[in-house]
């Protein structure tokens, strides 16, 4: 089996405790999207697939086991622990960490690879596959009204859709994108 097999499993077998902090439900409606998308652009892009695929399977297992505060730095100390317990080249680990350390959007942190960007454009990508979640987001965890929940996500939205970076990014979510502003005025 892969490492990215191994870690995907390990993040499913995360998502499906008992203490997951949002149950089984980001596994698949947000990491395997993640994943996917990074797999494609880094494909398109000629990046190091497999070093994008670890990094989306893993940038918000934080989340996971520990809430959302500050997640991009427990999520990568996860990452470091994990794959060293898989005898993963510690170089390819420190790649892996700078991605998820840079993967906020909405943070403008130094992205000085390819890597770290095609993760923050597949995570934002993701975002428009599961627009449920957002407002599931915004009544359970933030409490908004209905009018505060459209106007919460119509925003999130517009600014995901200011952070990409890659044109590929945009052809990929234009559509979605034009849609969900519709819908959502």
């Amino acid at each position: 089996m892969s490492i990215v097999e191994q870690i995907k499993n390990f993040v499913e077998e995360e998502c499906k405790k008992p203490t997951s902090n949002y149950g089984y439900e980001p596994f698949v409606n947000h990491f395997t999207p993640v994943a996917k998308y990074c797999e494609e652009l880094a494909n398109q892009l000629n990046a190091d697939v497999e070093i994008v695929l670890l990094a989306a399977w893993l940038h918000d297992i934080g989340s996971i086991q520990y809430g959302r505060d500050d997640h991009h730095f427990t999520s990568a100390k996860i990452a470091q622990e994990k794959l060293a317990e898989f005898n993963y080249p510690q170089e390819k680990i420190d790649i892996v960490k700078k991605c998820i350390l840079n993967h906020r959007g909405s943070q403008d942190n130094n992205r000085e690879s390819v890597e770290e960007q095609i993760l923050v454009d597949a995570d934002t990508i993701s975002a428009f596959d599961n627009l449920a979640g957002l407002f599931k987001a915004a009544f359970v965890y933030e409490k908004k009204t209905q009018d505060e929940a459209r106007d919460s996500v119509r925003e999130k939205l517009e600014n995901k859709w200011n952070q990409l970076h890659f044109e590929n990014s945009k052809k990929m979510l234009e559509q979605k994108y034009e849609a969900a502003m519709l819908l959502l005025k």
